[in-house]
């Protein structure tokens, strides 16, 4: 597959927490994604990018939280994670970027 540069746009960055670093024992990867993006979009991207095969994505919407900063009230932005399930055998090193 060739790569253009909607799949840089559908990939935004991966999410490194504890919690994905113990799904990653699970060939499972996380990644941030635009709220826009669908779930075929998003195992294509990853497919071209780095080469793997996906056998599913699952997604998550985290909505933005209320803050207050020197009174005012604000908001985060709304983000949207995707959970990439890879084959076995295939891997993605998210410490060496692309």
């Amino acid at each position: 597959m060739s790569v253009s540069a909607r799949h840089y746009d559908t990939i935004l960055s991966p999410v490194i927490t504890e919690k994905s670093t113990i799904l990653s024992e699970n060939n499972q990867v996380v990644f941030e994604v635009p709220v826009v993006a669908s779930k075929p979009e998003i195992k294509e991207a990853v497919e071209s990018l780095f080469g793997v095969s996906v056998i599913a994505v699952n997604t998550i919407k985290v909505k933005g939280k209320t803050k207050r900063f020197r009174g005012i009230a604000g908001r985060r932005k709304d983000i949207k994670k995707a959970v990439v399930t890879l084959k076995d055998g295939d891997e993605i090193d998210i410490a060496t970027g692309l």
